[in-house]
């Protein structure tokens, strides 16, 4: 009867051990899950600003096409962008991405043409749209690493995610002076009001009458 009721107890033991090491594998995967949907929205999203960028240079090329060196650079940036494997790779390429098309919306500036043009204006417009959706998706990935991150370190986590080879995220990090959208201005500036005419000058008073000679 003891040796019944040992068993039984071991049972329950290792019955409740199993549960608990479940519940912490199965925590782990959920975490893991949430992290890589996080990343999907950040990913969509800049595959979408990527595919923005062939029509905005094109649009700007027709009204400046000796800038050569302006529209390698964007297009370099993008293919680095679509060659990226990792979220630091991801934000680097992001990064230099949102440099070169700051150098390009300083070309626009320089012709007015080009800057009342729909089809560029509506390009800038839904790129600064996609650029606000990056920074909320980057937020909500962020939060999510971090979370996973610091789970799968803590014990005892990090007992059962050394047993199945959690990995760490890496963060999607953006540079201070590329958190800024670039941005340009479509208003053509106000023209400067003619000065208004100087009065004429003064005419000069007329010269005092000689004096008469003295009298004999």
């Amino acid at each position: 009867m003891v040796a019944v009721i040992v068993i039984i107890v071991i049972a329950v033991i290792i019955g409740l051990i199993a549960l608990v090491l479940v519940g912490m594998y199965n925590g782990l995967v959920r975490a893991r899950v949430r992290t890589r949907e996080a990343w999907s929205g950040i990913d969509v999203q800049l595959k979408r600003r990527a595919n923005l960028i062939p029509n905005l240079v094109e649009t700007v090329r027709g009204y400046a096409g000796h800038e050569r060196e302006t529209f390698e650079n964007v297009t370099r940036a993008r293919a680095m962008l679509q060659q990226a494997g990792t979220a630091p790779d991801a934000a680097q390429a992001n990064n230099f991405l949102t440099q070169t098309l700051r150098s390009l919306f300083a070309v626009s500036e320089r012709y007015p043409d080009l800057k009342a043009n729909q089809n560029f204006i509506e390009l800038q417009r839904e790129l600064s749209d996609i650029e606000e959706k990056i920074a909320f998706a980057r937020q909500f990935y962020n939060r999510n690493v971090m979370s996973y991150n610091t789970r799968i370190q803590t014990f005892p986590n990090v007992v059962m995610a050394g047993m199945f080879s959690f990995e760490r995220f890496e963060f999607f990090e953006v540079e201070e002076e590329a958190r800024e959208v670039p941005e340009v201005s479509f208003s053509r500036p106000p023209a400067t009001p003619p000065s208004a005419p100087e009065p004429p000058a003064t005419p000069p008073s007329p010269s005092e009458p000689p004096a008469s000679p003295p009298e004999a």
